[in-house]
């Protein structure tokens, strides 16, 4: 196919990938289908190649489906990449796009739509084959170019909110595990003469608190290095309604 001039020169790498390029060796991973490579022009193969080499992605050609799939950050983005946009012959685009949404959660159509012909030709179908709006996003572009460019900054946006949501997840359950400490150290340290060694001790030899209520005297005393009066104590505050429910003594 003709593809116009490519300006190599005009555009370099991208801005900032994200926390240290995703804490690995480069940004990440593109997967391009051979079929999809084989109907492109090969200055516009060799600028993709040398734009992902400067932007730290490497470069697969794999027999998929998407004729683009990205993975960035532990996540997965596909896309597929209409550079040719045939104002007569518009079904086999949308029909791919109507098969490949229900595979991939992620998917992104970009469309090079160079002329205002074409332009109004992508208006009338998309509401002709009955798209639904976001579903997936479609991407216009001006060029081959600014298409690609777009490709990666959206799969590398997805993978830096895919990473900073799994930290926003981490730094949660760090947190609820530090509150459930504190819960348990406030619970059996109100146990007559335990303090918070005596705590920690049970917590890693017997465990959660329901299991330290369960455990009888012998067995605290065969698991952890409290004493014969501390275990007798524990066993019974769990056990007498009397005993737990009177004033700690320390």
């Amino acid at each position: 196919m003709e593809m116009m001039n490519m300006k190599h020169n005009r555009r370099g790498s991208m801005p900032s990938k994200g926390p240290n390029a995703f804490n690995s060796g480069g940004a990440g991973v593109c997967m391009m289908s051979n079929a999809w490579k084989d109907l492109q022009h090969p200055s516009f193969i060799n600028f993709i190649s040398s734009f992902l080499s400067a932007n730290s992605f490497r470069l697969n050609f794999v027999p998929i489906a998407p004729d683009l799939i990205f993975n960035c950050g532990g996540l997965s983005v596909a896309f597929i990449f209409a550079t040719n946009w045939d104002c007569n012959d518009m079904s086999l685009t949308f029909g791919r796009v109507q098969k490949l949404k229900s595979q991939f959660a992620h998917l992104y159509v970009v469309v090079t739509l160079p002329t205002k012909e074409q332009n109004q030709s992508f208006v009338r179908s998309y509401f002709k084959y009955g798209m639904e709006f976001g579903k997936p996003i479609f991407v216009p572009v001006q060029d081959l170019e600014m298409g690609f460019e777009k490709i990666v900054k959206i799969a590398l946006a997805r993978g830096v909110c895919k990473q900073q949501d799994a930290i926003c997840k981490l730094r949660a359950e760090k947190e609820r595990s530090v509150q459930g400490m504190d819960v348990f150290l406030r619970v059996v340290t109100s146990i007559p003469s335990i303090d918070n060694h005596d705590a920690n001790a049970l917590n890693q030899a017997i465990g959660s608190i329901e299991a330290i209520a369960k455990a009888s005297k012998e067995v605290i005393l065969k698991n952890t290095d409290l004493s014969a009066d501390k275990a007798d104590k524990i066993a019974r505050f769990f056990r007498d309604p009397k005993f737990y429910l009177s004033p700690k003594i320390i």
